[in-house]
């Protein structure tokens, strides 16, 4: 199924809907206006699929440097291109792109044709940075980068005014969660994030996947506290099969992120990356040993 929600308006935010409230690989646009200026933040292959003619803006601002996010960007070959300055180096080129996801061979080659030929990557090595707590100024309204790191290192939110909106990117509250899968990502940094995210007053909250937008902060806290959950109950089924020892492939294999059954190329990756961060926090707080190199077991009491 393949249903494209009509477009919303929210004050000077228009969300463009991608198939299936933006599911991966689609995702949500929103194009936000100003008396001078238009920008559009993450067009997606939703956008792509509207065809050839996009809406008018004068630059495209970016939340982080994922596939999903830059899809439709090609569009948009003759204005400015924004970038967090800490996920800059992966528009550049393609070798840096796959840097920033830090999948090994065969995965890696595989992977960067398809960024290419499915997502329409395009180098541009003349895309600018910007930094958290810069705002855009559009002529009465403003969007204002807010740096919300551990997705990957330069993943933002933005606060747009006078609509009262923010927009979360991908903390996407989903049921799958946070993901943390890629070399560029970061545990602790997504927990820091995530308490940031749980102090964010708006009265629209919009997500690039999934949800779309949300209305009123009960209804945002309620989907943000399931989504922050799944973190602990990754950790706590890995504990439980850890109760026997076994290594990092094993880990890999039985699958914590995603579903045993999910035909995702890059799985084994997203897993070995993920699960490796959470047994260094194990390891750490003694709650896991590292029995020989790559073998663990959960510590007894």
């Amino acid at each position: 199924m393949s249903e494209v929600l009509e477009d919303q308006q929210f004050g000077a935010v228009t969300v463009l809907y991608g198939a299936r409230r933006g599911k991966y690989p689609h995702g949500n646009t929103l194009i936000v206006r100003g008396r001078d200026q238009a920008l559009a933040i993450d067009p997606s292959l939703g956008l792509v699929a509207r065809g050839p003619q996009p809406p008018r803006v004068d630059g495209v601002l970016h939340s982080h440097c994922h596939e999903d996010h830059f899809a439709g960007s090609f569009l948009y070959p003759d204005v400015p291109w924004r970038f967090h300055q800490a996920d800059l180096p992966g528009i550049r080129s393609l070798d840096a792109l796959m840097d920033l996801y830090g999948y090994p061979e065969p995965i890696r080659s595989t992977w960067s044709r398809t960024v290419v030929e499915q997502f329409h990557f395009t180098p541009r090595p003349e895309a600018t940075g910007f930094r958290g707590g810069e705002v855009f100024d559009l002529g009465g309204v403003t969007v204002e980068a807010i740096h919300a790191p551990g997705h990957t290192r330069g993943h933002c939110f933005f606060r747009i005014e006078p609509t009262g909106l923010v927009y979360l990117a991908d903390v996407d509250l989903s049921s799958f969660g946070p993901y943390y899968g890629d070399a560029w990502s970061d545990l602790e940094d997504f927990e820091r994030t995530l308490a940031t995210a749980r102090e964010l007053d708006a009265r629209y909250y919009a997500t690039f996947h999934h949800v779309g937008v949300l209305e009123g902060r009960a209804a945002y806290l309620e989907r943000l506290d399931r989504f922050v959950g799944v973190i602990a109950d990754r950790e706590r089924r890995l504990l439980a099969y850890l109760a026997a020892p076994h290594t990092i492939d094993d880990i890999v294999a039985h699958r914590f992120v995603y579903r045993p059954q999910d035909q995702v190329a890059f799985a084994d990756g997203v897993e070995r990356r993920s699960m490796s961060l959470h047994l260094a926090r194990l390891a750490r707080d003694g709650r896991v040993r590292e029995l020989e190199p790559g073998l663990y077991q959960a510590a007894t009491a």
